[in-house]
C-alpha cells in the first residue's frame, strides 16, 4: 500500500478516444471490421493486450528462446548511465510500458536521492499499468508517476507539454517493428510533433539476423507465444460478443526473408463461421485460411538512422550488444 505522500505523486489517467465523441461509437471496432473483411484477413496487434495478453507477454519475455528482452536489457544495463550523462535529468515517457521491468534499469540511472523526477508509463492494459506503477512508487520514493491508459496514438495526440527542462520519449522492445511502412512513418511523424527542440527519443530496434535465430523466438517450446496469439480471439469474444473457438485455430510464425519480417498468424483448422454481435459482423473462414495478427520487422541501423533523420530526429549515439542482435538509438529532436 502507498502512504499519503506516495499517493500524492501517483496518478492514473484514462485517455479519451482519438475520435470526436459523436463519432466514437460509429468507429468502434472499425479496424476489426476492415481487417476481417479483406483478403488476406488481419487483426491489429493492439488486440493482443487485454490484461491476460499483457501477462502472457511478460512470460514470453522470460523465455530462453526470446532473445530481444534479455539482449535489450543487457544494453540498458551497460549503457544507462551514459544515456543519463547525455540527456541529463528529464521527464521520462514510455510507450507500451507493460510491467516496466527493463525501465528500472533506466530509472536506477536517473534516480538521485531526494530529487523528484517524473515517469509517465503508457499502456493499453490498466491492470498491469496500475500494478507496476504502484510497485515502482514503493521502490522509488522520489519518483512522480502519472500513468496513462490508452494506445500510442491516443497518448501522442493527447500528451501535454512538459514542465520539465527536457523530455525523453522511449519505445523499447522493437515494438516499432509491428507497424507497416506507412504506420512506421506516421508514428515517427507523431513523435516529432510531440517533442520540443532539444527533447530526446530512445528507440529499441531488433536487427536483421538469420532465420534460424528468429523463428524459434516466436515459436517457443512451452507454447506461451501460441497462447498469447490465441488469447487475442478470447479478447475479441469478450470485447465484441464474438464466438471464436480457440480450439479451431493454430498459432503459426514464420520469417519472411524477402521482407525481413516475422509474420504471425492464426490458422483456421476447419471451415467455420464467425460472428461478432456487437459489430454486426459475420465472417466465413475456410480450412487452412490464415489471419495475420502481427508482423515484426527487423531493422538495419543505417537505414533507421536515415529514417529518423528525415523526421528531424538526429541520432546522437547507437548502443548495441556484442552480437549486434539488437540496438538502442538515442536521438535528439531539432527543428
Amino acid at each position: 500500500m502507498l502512504n499519503q505522500a506516495q499517493a500524492e505523486q501517483f496518478q492514473i489517467e484514462y485517455l479519451q478516444p482519438v475520435e470526436k465523441r459523436e463519432d466514437a461509437k460509429s468507429s468502434w471496432g472499425q479496424d476489426i471490421k476492415e481487417g476481417l473483411s479483406q483478403s488476406p484477413k488481419t487483426i491489429p496487434p493492439k488486440y493482443f493486450y487485454d490484461d491476460q495478453g499483457s501477462q502472457l507477454f511478460e512470460q514470453i519475455c522470460e523465455l530462453p528462446e526470446y532473445y530481444p528482452t534479455r539482449t535489450e536489457a543487457s544494453i540498458l544495463r551497460k549503457y544507462a548511465e551514459e544515456i543519463v550523462e547525455i540527456t541529463g535529468i528529464c521527464e521520462l515517457v514510455e510507450l507500451g510500458s507493460g510491467s516496466s521491468t527493463k525501465t528500472r534499469l533506466l530509472l536506477d540511472a536517473y534516480h538521485q536521492p531526494n530529487e523528484v523526477f517524473k515517469y509517465m508509463p503508457i499502456d493499453v492494459s490498466a491492470g498491469i499499468l496500475k500494478e507496476s506503477a504502484i510497485q515502482l512508487k514503493q521502490d522509488y520514493n522520489s519518483l512522480e508517476i502519472k500513468g496513462l491508459v490508452g494506445t500510442y496514438e491516443q497518448a501522442l495526440t493527447q500528451l501535454k507539454p512538459s514542465a520539465w527542462p527536457a523530455r525523453m520519449i522511449f519505445f523499447l522492445g522493437s515494438s516499432i517493428g509491428n507497424f507497416s511502412e506507412a504506420g512506421y512513418d506516421n508514428f515517427l511523424n507523431k513523435i516529432a510533433q510531440v517533442l520540443e527542440n532539444g527533447d530526446y527519443f530512445l528507440l529499441g530496434i531488433d536487427l536483421q539476423k538469420p532465420k534460424s535465430t528468429l523463428e524459434p523466438a516466436y515459436n517457443d517450446s512451452q507454447g506461451i507465444t501460441a497462447a498469447f496469439n490465441l488469447n487475442m480471439l478470447t479478447h475479441l469474444n469478450n470485447k465484441f460478443g464474438g464466438n471464436f473457438d480457440v480450439n479451431n485455430f493454430k498459432h503459426q510464425a514464420i520469417y519472411n526473408e524477402e521482407r525481413k519480417q516475422i509474420e504471425m498468424y492464426l490458422l483456421s483448422e476447419r471451415e467455420q463461421k464467425i460472428s461478432l454481435e456487437k459489430l454486426d459482423l459475420k465472417v466465413k473462414l475456410n480450412k487452412g485460411e490464415k489471419i495475420l495478427t502481427e508482423m515484426s520487422r527487423k531493422f538495419n541501423i543505417e537505414e533507421t538512422r536515415d529514417k529518423l533523420e528525415s523526421k528531424k530526429l538526429k541520432t546522437i549515439k547507437v548502443f548495441t550488444d556484442e552480437n549486434k542482435w539488437f540496438a538502442l538509438m538515442l536521438c535528439q529532436f531539432s527543428k
